[in-house]
């Protein structure tokens, strides 16, 4: 299918740039989505070119096996990428990847199904598991989760400076009535939130928080990134978007950490030459949205993309 027919993902042209795509190159897309990204690499590749995309979400995938049912150089997975070496290893590709990209957080069109669960501002089900077959749903877990432990998550995932008082509201609300849906949570985190910012809805920082909570957004990240690393080829490139600090703090901090090489206590005597050298090198400074994006699609704005190298 025709890329310009599928969702157009944020920094489409500068990521597929980014990667440094050759006719024969083998590629990984970790977070297919609704194919935007994977339409524009097939575009690149010739007849030897191969791309595996995997994706935890089953809608995803199902979209996947339906547009692009006769593609022959693309092999979907449903799976997160935290497991992304183990399914490129399927594969025998293991060091003979090309690129990796991986596109973070949640897609517009999880963002705009509310059956998903995702935005406080369409109401629906309180899922937010971006894989419907496997885990707690949000529902779920503000049912059982003690209220310090939910504390934690919205302070430590969503920065939510209301955090104390916004998890014993959860926890006073769930002994009379467990909360169902997303209006229902929109509206309790309002009422318990002393302070409105301007042009935000309280609730941004609470679902962000336990969506990223469910899903484990994080630490599939740190997988994801270590995996991605061990299975490109030298040359290959790691290109991966985030949308807020959290992510972006990850990503920042193990590139810049696989770039030093190995790090020695001060008066070990070894010399410069006998250090392990970095496994990566940064390509270019990090790439945010133009403004003609930004016109076009707001949700571009928090967007920021960084790109790696893998050395000899």
């Amino acid at each position: 299918m025709a890329a310009a027919a599928l969702h157009k993902p944020v920094l489409l042209k500068e990521a597929i740039e980014a990667m440094n795509i050759q006719q024969n190159s083998c590629c990984v897309d970790g977070t297919f989505g609704r194919g935007g990204h994977s339409a524009a690499i097939l575009e690149r590749l010739g007849e030897d070119g191969c791309l595996i995309a995997l994706d935890k979400d089953e809608q995803a995938i199902a979209h996947g096996k339906e547009h692009f049912a006769s593609e022959p150089r693309l092999h979907l997975h449903h799976s997160s990428f935290s497991r992304l070496q183990e399914v490129v290893e399927q594969h025998g590709l293991a060091g003979k990847i090309n690129a990796v990209l991986l596109d973070l957080g949640v897609s517009s069109p999880q963002l705009d199904d509310a059956g998903r669960g995702f935005s406080f501002q369409l109401d629906g089900p309180l899922d937010m598991r971006m894989n419907q077959s496997s885990g707690k749903s949000a529902a779920q877990w503000l049912a059982t989760e003690e209220e310090s432990e939910i504390a934690r998550v919205l302070w430590e995932y969503g920065e939510e400076r209301f955090s104390r008082r916004i998890a014993r509201a959860i926890v006073e609300q769930r002994g009379a009535e467990p909360l169902h849906t997303t209006k229902q949570l929109a509206q309790l985190i309002f009422r318990a939130s002393p302070v409105k910012e301007r042009h935000k809805h309280p609730a941004t920082r609470s679902f962000q928080a336990i969506r990223i909570h469910i899903n484990r957004e994080l630490d599939d990240l740190r997988e994801g990134l270590r995996q991605a690393v061990e299975v490109l080829a030298p040359g290959g490139r790691l290109v991966v978007i985030s949308f807020h600090s959290l992510e972006d703090r990850i990503v920042k901090r193990f590139m810049r950490d696989m770039a030093r090489g190995e790090q020695l206590p001060k008066g070990v005597p070894v010399m410069e030459k006998q250090r392990k050298p970095g496994i990566l090198k940064p390509v270019g400074k990090p790439v945010r949205a133009g403004q003609q994006e930004l016109q076009q699609n707001p949700r571009a704005r928090s967007a920021i993309m960084r790109i790696a190298e893998k050395q000899a």
